[in-house]
């Protein structure tokens, strides 16, 4: 095998060095992280901050006041009927469905804050969602080390270890998902506060962001419970399999030939 391809010596033993160290932290990780972890989370779902009843009291208040109604007529605004229209067309007024609303160059009480206690929350869960996909690429990748060399038969093995990287994979996957959720959230939040403020006289789109903040709530609630299971599954599929991970091939077939 030397023979077909020149390996530096050098190299190979920083590479053995490095198996070496990824088996430890994975073996560590299944054995020890996931167990401690899936119970950190349990009590987590326990704690008061995920278990709001009155869901308005996540509620946070938009300080932008109604402006007093402005009425303006063809014969006080200083326009001509004919530079009225050709200023409402270069402007793209001219069309039947468009409102202009309120211009906004200032916020009159300063920067519109987001929803502090939602942002608190998500300060919370963000780390732990950080924390299972770096810990799921470790023990995929220890899994992936440990597949054999593409042979016919006694293959058994080796689909569970396809089985076990696939599922990884599929945690990977799911917890990005949950970081771009979050993001998606305070965009389509932003939006909202936005046309709040064009349009302050609107009362749906104040309750709108209080549907939002509480769908975010719920949705962070089951995410935390999400996680806690990715540990449980990941922890029970890896122990129940672990005799084929680390030996996918049984030394029994060669015995019959």
């Amino acid at each position: 095998m030397s023979s077909l391809l020149k390996v530096d010596n050098e190299i190979k033993t920083k590479v053995d060095a490095f198996r070496e160290r990824i088996t430890g932290e994975a073996e560590d990780l299944v054995a020890t992280f996931f167990p401690k972890k899936l119970l950190e989370l349990d009590h987590f779902l326990k704690d008061p901050i995920l278990n709001i009843n009155e869901l308005k009291e996540i509620h946070s208040e938009i300080n932008l006041t109604v402006p007093d109604p402005i009425l303006l007529t063809n014969s006080h605004d200083g326009l001509e009927p004919q530079n009225t229209k050709k200023r409402k067309l270069e402007d793209g007024a001219g069309d039947d469905h468009s409102q202009a609303g309120t211009k906004v160059f200032v916020m009159p009480g300063g920067m519109m804050k987001s929803n502090n206690k939602l942002v608190d929350l998500i300060e919370k869960v963000k780390p732990e969602i950080r924390t299972l996909i770096e810990k799921c690429n470790t023990v995929k990748m220890w899994v992936q080390l440990l597949i054999p060399r593409i042979e016919d038969g006694n293959n058994f093995g080796v689909s569970i270890q396809e089985e076990t990287v696939a599922e990884l994979r599929t945690v990977e996957g799911e917890a990005a998902s949950y970081l771009d959720q979050i993001s998606r959230y305070y965009i389509t939040r932003a939006k909202l506060v936005s046309k709040i403020a064009k349009y302050p006289h609107v009362e749906d789109y104040r309750r709108t962001v209080t549907e939002i903040d509480e769908k975010e709530y719920i949705s962070l609630k089951i995410i935390v419970s999400e996680l806690r299971n990715q540990y449980v599954t990941l922890h029970d599929m890896i122990l129940k399999n672990i005799e084929k991970i680390k030996r996918p091939r049984s030394s029994n077939a060669e015995t019959l030939y």
